[in-house]
């Protein structure tokens, strides 16, 4: 059936093999890489304390989030792509998908289930446009690889900064050049779209890895206007209020616009078919910021907590809610929305009663923790292709973590970098692998190894590579930027040891290798296998 047909199916009484009052909600999810918890939304949200929300433009998201439901405490399970989608796909804790616990070298157990597989077999007319699962084997396991794709009109759009840059250079005007990569987003998603049969309900995966790493130094203000100097006094205390990182950080947030322009792309096309009103839209990302210290990699807030907007029409809107929600719970969850059996094994928790609430504010009372974690991100990044262990425990006031590890670093090791010597500018630029392995390249990173003698940025380089106590914990009501660790403070002494209790109760009762057994199964092949050479060079592989 053609795509006109098939509409025109839709707007007759009866005439479908599903009415529209029977058919179930189509699911549009917006999965950003490496965006964290930055949306326009989330300054009014958090009551105006100074951030780089009060900087960014994200009407889109702002929309999904003033008609439907934002959260303020989403956490991703792992701040690493892999681990991360292992989680969200299958609905367990990232340290119970086997080799999916990983990134370079995972591997998908087919015998887990997925929410999207479980949804196409339900009825759902499933596809995806870009990134997915991966790195990993095969790429995007877990969605049924590539034949759930459409992306034959390019993937211009996950390179948006390089690629508009160009344009631009060579006389096309800047809106005309972004343009065509919207034009790329929309020609992919139509396609999708025609291969429907019939009325099929849709599940539908957006997955634009342009928030990651690289991006064209300045193309925040050139593309988007976003003036470095706005974000003066708006970023975190770890980092350095210096104009080389406000620039970084400026940059970052346009790849983040981009990705709230394509969102537009797609509400508009749902709109243009008659769809949007019965059609579930979440919008997220996988984890925080790349190549800044306490980012990607780390399970401090900057690092595991991520933007959640969430409209379903006919539900109660226009909702700000507190209550925690770990990335895997929107497996349970898309499968409730599908009315699709949640399959034995699933550790995360369905949230479709929160987004069926009327109220704001604390919602579910046993909402009010989450547990993150990590283990290997750059295989190279410590001898012996050795892991990090970490997980975390997060409430409301408090945050704890356990590093398994102390004594390795935990951004990977130093490489050529001492007091006296360091790789090139260049390099620490464009060389994720140059040294410190688990952030990646990027202006900030060199700026920070380009001033580890300077006494002003002692503590900042210090806390961005160095090695870390075996715990830490942060009072969050004092401490919203967790720099302060009060963990051998006597006067907290108790909370301590009620949040390691807490921790290890729930990693004991879920099964985690790291603290069952011998607890060294991440320390072992195939955890520690050596992956395939890589290219050197910051520069992302197209995935």
């Amino acid at each position: 059936m053609t795509l006109t047909m098939g509409l025109l199916g839709l707007g007759m009484s009866g005439a479908c093999a599903l009415g529209a009052a029977e058919r179930k909600p189509n699911i549009l999810f917006c999965f950003a890489d490496d965006w964290g918890r930055y949306a326009r939304a989330y300054d009014a949200a958090d009551g105006g304390r100074p951030s780089p929300n009060q900087v960014i433009a994200t009407p889109n998201v702002d929309r999904v989030a003033r008609e439907g439901v934002l959260f303020r405490h989403a956490f991703v399970n792992a701040p690493s792509c892999t681990p991360c989608r292992s989680a969200l796909l299958s609905g367990r804790y990232f340290f119970a998908t086997g080799r999916g616990a990983i990134l370079q070298c995972a591997e998908w157990d087919p015998a887990i289930p997925t929410w999207p597989l479980l949804l196409r077999d339900a009825g759902y007319h499933i596809g995806k446009m870009y990134k997915v699962w991966s790195p990993g084997t095969p790429a995007d396991a877990g969605y049924g690889g590539q034949q759930h794709a459409y992306e034959k009109a390019g993937r211009g759009f996950c390179d948006f900064s390089e690629n508009v840059t160009a344009l631009v250079a060579h006389g096309v005007p800047l809106a005309e050049a972004k343009e065509r990569m919207y034009a790329q987003v929309r020609e992919n998603f139509e396609a999708f779209l025609a291969a429907r049969e019939g009325s099929k309900p849709l599940c539908f995966w957006f997955g634009p890895t342009n928030t990651h790493r690289k991006w064209i130094r300045g193309s925040g203000k050139a593309l988007w206007g976003i003036d470095p100097d706005a974000l003066k006094g708006r970023l975190p205390k770890f980092l350095p209020d210096v104009p080389e990182i406000r620039e970084d950080f400026a940059d970052y947030l346009g790849e983040a616009q981009a990705f709230d322009a394509a969102v537009g792309v797609l509400i508009k096309k749902m709109k243009d078919i008659g769809e949007f009103d019965r059609t579930v839209v979440v919008v997220s990302g996988d984890h925080g910021a790349p190549g800044f210290p306490g980012g990607k990699c780390n399970l401090y807030d900057f690092g595991v907590g991520v933007a959640l907007a969430v409209r379903w029409p006919g539900q109660p809107a226009g909702r700000v809610v507190e209550d925690f929600v770990n990335l895997m719970d929107l497996a349970p969850t898309f499968l409730d929305i599908g009315d699709v059996a949640i399959p034995p094994g699933m550790q995360a928790r369905s949230f479709v009663s929160v987004l069926r609430s009327e109220k704001s504010g604390w919602v579910d009372p046993e909402r009010e923790f989450v547990v993150t974690g990590r283990e290997r991100h750059v295989a190279a990044a410590r001898d012996g292709n050795l892991p990090y262990p970490q997980r975390s425990f997060r409430t409301k006031d408090f945050l704890y973590v356990r590093n398994f590890a102390p004594d390795r670093w935990p951004m990977g090791g130093p490489m050529s970098v001492t007091e006296a010597a360091a790789p090139s500018h260049e390099e620490l630029v464009e060389n994720t692998f140059a040294t410190f392995s688990d952030m990646d390249s990027s202006p900030t990173k060199a700026w920070m190894v380009e001033h580890r003698n300077d006494p002003q940025w002692k503590w900042h380089y210090n806390y961005s590579f160095g090695k870390r106590p075996a715990e830490e914990l942060y009072d969050l009501r004092e401490d919203p930027d967790e720099i302060k660790n009060l963990v051998d403070d006597p006067a907290h002494a108790d909370i301590k040891r009620q949040l390691s209790g807490r921790l290890m109760k729930v990693l004991t009762g879920n099964g985690d290798p790291r603290v069952t057994g011998d607890g060294m199964t991440f320390e072992r092949p195939p955890f520690t296998d050596v992956p395939a050479p890589k290219a050197k060079g910051g520069k992302r592989k197209k995935k």
